[in-house]
């Protein structure tokens, strides 16, 4: 189960949420085609469809193939959300299902949602029924911006180790970085890219790999 030379420590095992009107395959595609073995090799990763069939156009259409999902519906300010505790919810029974799980890889909507998630669970809002996250990826990620939901999910620094993907022309940048303020801890990992699943360069990549295997050190002490 452990990488090459460091057998001791098992595969971190990451729920993924993918982005709005996207899939869990397209997600995986995503991932397995840009991210190298060396990291890949250290994560267990379970791709899960969100609970909502697209209502809408999809950004990937013409490619990647439908069908596409939504994990909820929100207006154009983003301040309301519609199906949002259904969504959470849904995230908590793949939880239980395909668990345990050390923690949440997100983009986009799915990034969003990864990052609220610690926080609402501290709070008792969301994952009353799982164990506590230990670990968050969040690619192109942001803040929710409804009042209620951000109170309980950012109104204490957030404690759960994570690492953040910023990319140089991603519209959401300016929201990202906002969302590095919520947490104790992050780790910043800028690529030039845009809204997109980054390549790794040299030094992400290190600092990629040092996180994953703090991770696994900290997972492999909690099982003794």
């Amino acid at each position: 189960m452990g990488s090459e030379g460091n057998n001791t420590y098992k595969k971190l095992r990451f729920l993924c949420l993918h982005g709005f009107r996207t899939s869990g395959e397209i997600l995986k595609k995503q991932l397995v085609t840009k991210w190298p073995e060396s990291v890949l090799e250290k994560l267990d990763l379970v791709f899960v469809d969100a609970p909502f069939p697209c209502k809408g156009k999809s950004e990937v259409e013409g490619i990647f193939d439908p069908p596409y999902y939504e994990w909820f519906q929100f207006n154009k300010e983003f301040t309301e959300y519609e199906n949002f505790d259904e969504c959470l919810a849904y995230i908590e029974e793949c939880m239980l299902k395909h668990g345990p799980f050390d923690g949440l890889l997100g983009f986009s909507q799915g990034a969003i949602l990864s990052a609220a998630l610690p926080g609402l669970q501290d709070n008792g809002v969301a994952l009353k029924r799982v164990s506590k996250l230990n670990a968050l990826i969040i690619i192109g990620g942001a803040k929710f911006r409804n009042q209620s939901v951000a109170e309980k999910a950012y109104s204490s620094s957030i404690q759960c180790p994570s690492v953040h993907f910023l990319g140089e022309s991603d519209f959401l940048k300016q929201y990202g970085v906002e969302l590095l303020d919520s947490f104790a801890q992050p780790l910043e990992i800028h690529h030039p890219k845009g809204h997109t699943i980054p390549r790794f360069d040299e030094e992400g990549l290190k600092s990629m790999l040092s996180f994953l295997e703090r991770m696994q050190e900290v997972a492999g002490m909690e099982k003794k």
